[in-house]
């Protein structure tokens, strides 16, 4: 009879035949209890200092938090917490551009990229762009997201062998998918695309007109609302701009809101505007203003 060894290091099954062919088993090896704490302990301090290095503002915050815990409990907390609301409400109410910038698009940004990247794996693989490789689902890599008060952009790397054009297919199951009104998707460069959450109308209501600059910029004109809620900028110093649409579009609006741009350097001297309407249309509102500080023209012979 062969002989039969029990316990963890032994491979074969025990079977009470002699006659039964040997079934073997892979030898179990018990770590040590002590081994598995310091590794998971290990883990946890390399997940805990990549956290802090990937968001240092947020470790830093921590960070003090818990210093002035320690040193004046909770009244301490409670003062800066207050100190910070009244030093943000102030730089909002005082300068709302750099708030803005600084403060309001980042954590927007940060918020929304959060909401994305949640439901991103279920979306892509509902919506087919998620496909089946070798036994396992390879998503799309979501990257930076950016955003304002009506519209994110998130940079998406794509799947090997994938395209902008299946992308765009799915538009509209990405719009429903995560909850916005609209969907479009730019490619960025090989490989990769640009995708446009529209979450509201930002030309829903009546723009506005823009204030009138002292010294407008000829590069950056502001004429209007982008779709974005940006303001719309044209550039007019140094190059050519055509403007083209069907009747009803808006040209006329947007060759008065250049000229509204440009009127405190026209005043100025330092523009003239060469005014061609063959039409009376367009410009002929303008026409004391033109000869006025430039040329106007309605005759083919002018």
């Amino acid at each position: 009879m062969r002989k039969v060894v029990t316990g963890d290091q032994v491979a074969q099954i025990y079977n009470r035949d002699p006659l039964a062919f040997p079934v073997w088993r892979a030898p179990v090896y018990r770590t040590p209890g002590w081994i598995i704490l310091l590794a998971q302990l290990c883990r946890f301090l390399f997940w805990l200092a990549r956290l802090a290095v990937r968001h240092p503002v947020i470790s830093l915050v921590l960070a003090v938090l818990g210093f002035l815990w320690a040193e004046t409990g909770w009244v301490g907390v409670t003062l800066l917490a207050v100190w910070s609301v009244v030093v943000l409400a102030v730089w909002r109410l005082l300068w709302p551009s750099t708030f803005a910038g600084w403060v309001a698009r980042p954590a927007r940004s940060a918020l929304r990229a959060w909401r994305y990247r949640r439901r991103w794996a279920a979306v892509m693989t509902i919506s087919g762009l998620a496909p089946w490789y070798q036994g396992q689902i390879i998503l799309p890599v979501l990257g930076k997201v950016s955003s304002t008060r009506y519209v994110d952009r998130g940079q998406v790397r794509l799947v090997s062998g994938q395209s902008a054009a299946e992308v765009a297919d799915r538009a509209e199951n990405l719009a429903h998918g995560f909850g916005v009104m609209l969907c479009r998707v730019r490619t960025a460069r090989s490989g990769a695309v640009l995708l446009e959450f529209v979450r509201r109308d930002a030309l829903a209501q009546v723009v506005l007109p823009a204030p009138m600059l002292a010294s407008p910029d000829l590069r950056a004109l502001e004429v209007g609302r982008r779709e974005d809620g940006l303001p719309w900028l044209i550039r007019l110093h140094g190059t050519h701009v055509l403007v083209a649409g069907a009747t009803g579009a808006g040209k006329a609006s947007l060759l008065w809101s250049l000229v509204r741009a440009m009127f405190p350097a026209m005043r100025a001297g330092l523009v003239r505007v060469l005014a061609a309407d063959p039409k009376l249309m367009e410009l002929a509102y303008g026409r004391v203003i033109f000869e006025a500080y430039g040329t106007y023209a309605a005759d083919p012979a002018a």
